[in-house]
């Protein structure tokens, strides 16, 4: 069994700075982390492993330095490395990541089962997990809160729906992209990091994938664009108000009113 998990590498600040023709962010020389949300994704592909005898492949789409994440996920566990890097994927809207990342799938696949975290922590869509299932055609189970039961031919799972929960029974091939309530990620280990020290990365560019046009590609590709983009302003100031609850109600109501909140 062949399991994928798809990871990213993202932002480790809020302070980043946007390019003000693209509307992109800009990752050089920004401290960076694995997306937080494609640990429990992780996790999830090593705990099946472990019950399965699976292999665990990881893939993430960036520039060179993201092969950074794939040696995290080697220290937790991981069997083997992709990365798609190319400066004519740079750009990509949440469609051309997702048609990117499907067709490293279909070159370096087939797999039994995918998985991704929810979201990024950069993007927050969600949409990337489903839009690759969609260019796979592959059944997906999206928001997966827990995995009840696997075997070598289908996958049980809960899918939370905010105000309810569905039971879902899956048979491969197919994609979840799995919530933070699934389980509990393990650190990195010492021990794997020195075991895979020199296993290698498989990087994919634009002349490895089927030769699809440019367009369906990086910002070309991307049927969306960012108009405006900014970090939210931080605010110190604050008002401080004295009196019994009856004049401390008085003030409060006072300042909702002028700020037309009521």
């Amino acid at each position: 069994m062949r399991i994928l998990v798809c990871i990213k590498q993202v932002p480790e600040t809020r302070d980043v700075e946007v390019d003000e023709n693209t509307g992109v962010l800009k990752r050089e020389g920004v401290d960076s982390k694995m997306n937080p949300y494609d640990l429990y994704a992780l996790e999830a592909g090593v705990q099946l492993k472990e019950q399965l005898g699976a292999t665990v492949t990881v893939i993430t789409m960036g520039p060179p330095q993201a092969a950074a994440v794939v040696k995290e996920a080697y220290m937790m566990g991981a069997d083997e490395g992709i990365l798609i890097s190319d400066r004519k994927f740079a750009g990509a809207d949440t469609l051309a990541t997702a048609f990117t990342l499907a067709q490293g799938i279909r070159q370096t696949g087939p797999y039994d089962l995918i998985l991704c975290g929810k979201q990024t922590t950069d993007g927050d869509t969600a949409q990337v997990g489903p839009g690759i299932a969609e260019f796979l055609g592959l059944p997906h189970v999206a928001y997966v809160s827990a995995i009840l039961e696997s075997t070598l031919e289908h996958i049980t799972v809960e899918m939370d729906l905010a105000d309810s929960v569905q039971i879902c029974q899956v048979a491969y091939p197919c994609l979840l992209t799995v919530t933070e309530a699934t389980n509990q990620p393990r650190l990195p280990s010492y021990r794997l990091k020195l075991a895979t020290a020199d296993r290698p990365i498989r990087t994919i560019s634009h002349g490895d994938l089927p030769p699809f046009e440019e367009v369906y590609y990086g910002l070309d590709g991307s049927p969306t664009q960012v108009e405006r983009i900014f970090p939210p302003e931080s605010r110190t100031t604050r008002n401080v108000y004295r009196g019994d609850a009856e004049e401390l109600a008085e003030q409060v109501y006072r300042q909702l009113k002028e700020q037309r909140f009521i």
